[in-house]
C-alpha cells in the first residue's frame, strides 16, 4: 500500500512541477511581450512594472516547486530526504522572501505610475 502512495505522490509532484514550469513560461512570455511593448519610449518606472509582474509569476512558481518537494517527501521519508527537503526549502524560501520584499518596495514606489498607466490604458 505504501508503494501505491509513493507512486501517487511522485505523479502529483510531477504534475505540480509541470505547473510551475508552465507558470514560469507564461510569466516569461508575458514579460517579453511587455518589454517589447515598453521599448525605449517608456520610463524606468514603467519598465520596473514589467519586472514586478514577472516577479509575481516567479514567486508563484517557487511556491509550486516547494509544494512538489513536500509531496515527494511526504511518504516515509528517510533522514536524507528530510535533510534535502530542508535545504531546498531554505533556499527557495530565501529566494521567495527577497523577491517578495523587492516586489513590495517597487510596488510602493511605482504605485502612482501604475495608477496613471491604468487610467491611460498603458501596460
Amino acid at each position: 500500500m505504501e508503494d501505491v502512495f509513493r507512486r501517487l505522490a511522485e505523479w502529483v509532484a510531477l504534475v505540480v512541477e509541470a505547473a510551475a514550469v508552465l507558470l514560469i513560461a507564461i510569466g516569461a512570455i508575458e514579460a517579453l511581450v511587455r518589454t517589447l511593448g515598453v521599448g525605449l519610449r517608456r520610463t524606468l518606472a514603467e519598465k520596473r512594472m514589467v519586472w514586478l509582474h514577472f516577479a509575481r509569476w516567479l514567486v508563484l512558481a517557487l511556491e509550486f516547486e516547494l509544494a512538489a518537494d513536500i509531496v515527494r517527501t511526504a511518504i516515509s521519508p528517510s533522514w536524507d530526504d528530510v535533510g534535502q527537503l530542508a535545504a531546498i526549502a531554505a533556499v527557495r524560501t530565501f529566494l521567495n522572501y527577497f523577491l517578495e520584499r523587492d516586489m513590495e518596495k517597487v510596488a510602493e514606489i511605482e504605485r502612482p505610475v501604475a495608477e496613471s498607466m491604468m487610467q491611460s490604458g498603458g501596460i
